[in-house]
């Protein structure tokens, strides 16, 4: 069985395809999101892809940074994979708590705690980064605890527990569209990411009023991430990351990236709501 698994990833890893350039279509957002960051003094890495029409745009979108807690989102789905194949539940204990009520807290206030008792459970981080390497994502390392990155000495250029935003939006990607989980889990996963109370100067501060938005922000001394799915108008859904290192007012940089993506998205592809991707 293990040679089979060792075959299997593999093969996932093999068919993984090149990382996206921008579209054709999205240039001008690439330009305009550059002109953006260079008057900022920190450095940013952001990846947005539309995933009605696969259109993608990039900005050091090969760059790795630190995912600090947006790497709970692949913790999650890895878990949630687990009760998919009825090797887990949502209801058992963990730690003296149900496991849903360690998710809610892991994905809504961002809880450490909560998320290295789903980590201990599922095996440690190398079994989260077996479950990344199984869905052909490469890009992301999960190498650490939560503790264990938060005690050892810090480097924002470290590739330990890193991903790079095309591979984040790829993560996404396969948690909305491809087989990782099932639509029960997906949806109660996406519901948890719609209740995030962290980072509301990031992603979701500059866009229209009422816009849904589902994330998951991350923090370090120095370092500013929001991921997630953000909803346009017209139903399509867009798959956004943004990491930011350094500098100075960076969830004010990924907030105008945010707007920028948004209306960049809106503006350049328009689809009636019924033919949006999932009819959502």
């Amino acid at each position: 069985m293990r040679l089979f698994a060792v075959l299997g990833w593999l093969l996932a890893f093999l068919a993984q395809p090149a990382a996206a350039a921008t579209s054709p279509e999205l240039l001008s957002l690439e330009q305009q999101l550059a002109s953006l960051v260079a008057g900022k003094s920190g450095e940013y890495g952001i990846a947005a892809l539309d995933l009605h029409t696969g259109k993608t745009v990039s900005l050091n979108g090969d760059t790795a940074f630190p995912m600090a807690s947006t790497v709970k989102l692949a913790v999650a789905a890895a878990y949630l994979s687990q009760v998919d194949f009825g090797r887990r539940t949502l209801d058992q204990s963990i730690g003296g708590r149900r496991a849903s009520s360690l998710l809610e807290a892991m994905l809504i206030r961002s809880d450490n705690y909560a998320t290295d008792l789903l980590i201990s459970n599922l095996g440690g981080p190398k079994t989260v980064q077996q479950w990344i390497s199984w869905h052909g994502l490469s890009g992301i390392s999960i190498d650490r605890t939560i503790a264990q990155l938060l005690s050892d000495q810090r480097d924002l250029r470290d590739t330990r527990d890193s991903s790079t935003p095309l591979a984040m939006i790829e993560l996404l990607k396969k948690i909305e569209t491809g087989n990782v989980l099932k639509p029960q889990s997906r949806t109660y996963l996406q519901m948890l990411m719609a209740r995030c109370i962290t980072g509301s100067n990031r992603i979701r501060a500059l866009l229209p009023a009422g816009t849904r938005v589902e994330h998951k922000t991350g923090t370090l001394t120095g370092l500013t991430d929001d991921v997630g799915f953000i909803t346009l108008p017209d139903g399509r859904r867009i798959a956004i990351a943004i990491f930011a290192r350094y500098g100075s007012d960076r969830p004010r940089g990924i907030a105008e990236a945010a707007r920028a993506i948004y209306d960049g998205f809106a503006a350049t592809f328009r689809y009636p709501l019924v033919t949006a991707y999932g009819g959502r």
